[in-house]
This record gives C-alpha cells, structure tokens and sequence, in this order.
C-alpha cells in the first residue's frame, strides 16, 4: 500500500483534441534566466508540436517521478518542444532545474490561473482557497490546436507511457 491515500477528482473540462488551447502569457523559465512568454509566441517558434505538461509543484514527488520520467525517455530530444506548467514560482522553477540538471523549461503559475483555464485545476484536499493542476499532457499543433490530451483522474496518477507517446505521436 502506498503511504499516501489515492483521492478520485472525476472527470476534468479540458480542452479536447480539435480544440484550441487557451493561450496564456507567465514567466518561462530556463536554468540561466525567466522572462514573460505567451504560449503562442512559443509554438509559434518552431515548426511540429509543442508538448505541453502540466505538474504540481516542481518540488513535488509527482512532479519529480513525472519530469524523471520524461528525461529518461528522452523526450528533450523526441519532441519538438517540451514545456512544463507549474504551480511553482520562478524561483522554485530555478532551483528545481540546478538540482535536477533538468533539459526542459517550465511555464510558472503559482497562481494556478493557466490549470484553471484548461478546466485541470484541483483544491487541495484540507487547504481552503489552494488548488494545483493535475498530471496532464497537451499535443498542440503549430496554430496551437489540441492534437492529444491525457489528462489524470486521481491524485496521485499517471499514465501509461508507452500509450501516452501513441496519443501524443511521439513514436
């Protein structure tokens, strides 16, 4: 049994694939510096998809098992782009990346504002007015259109990985 109790948040209001994904502007984070970026502007950079995944806070064992997992399966270098969404705060987000020498970069929400518009925020079970995202993955297309979604039904979850690379086109 695990040492924490497994809480069902039934089904989310996420945007499903065909659909455009809320655009947003937060404080994006790199190991050397963060700067205001609309999600937007990002895909736009690139040519393919942008994976967008959002986590608890980065110091979270979720958080930590998730991005480990992404790194071991080398998704920095599968994907076009991979992009966390955090409820940590920019300087959360820099530590996180110095101690786990992590190669991707995350979107900060500590205000849980952009989980809120994708319909995947949660309260916190015992903390009045404190919600977090849950474990979710976005595909978007170049013209930010939802190509895949994977999106947890209870905290902790996560998903099948060999499957979620099917649904994302990872393969």
């Amino acid at each position: 049994m695990p040492d924490f109790e497994v809480v069902e948040l039934g089904p989310a209001d996420h945007p499903e694939p065909g659909e455009a994904a809320p655009d947003f502007t937060r404080p994006l984070v790199t190991d050397e510096f963060w700067e205001d970026r609309t999600l937007s502007e990002l895909v736009d950079e690139r040519d393919g998809r942008t994976i967008l995944v959002f986590t608890p806070m980065t110091g979270s064992f979720v958080a930590k098992y998730v991005w480990d997992e992404l790194a071991e399966r080398d998704w920095d270098e599968r994907a076009d782009r991979v992009v966390g969404v955090t409820a940590s705060t920019p300087y959360g987000v820099k530590r996180f990346l110095e101690d786990s020498d992590s190669p991707f970069t995350f979107f900060s929400d500590p205000g849980n504002e952009v989980a809120a518009s994708y319909g995947i925020d949660h309260d916190l079970d015992g903390m009045t007015g404190i919600s977090e995202p849950r474990v979710a993955f976005f595909a978007l297309g170049a013209d930010c259109t939802v190509e895949g979604a994977w999106v947890a039904t209870d905290w902790p979850e996560f998903p099948d990985y060999d499957d979620l690379e099917d649904e994302l086109g990872l393969v």
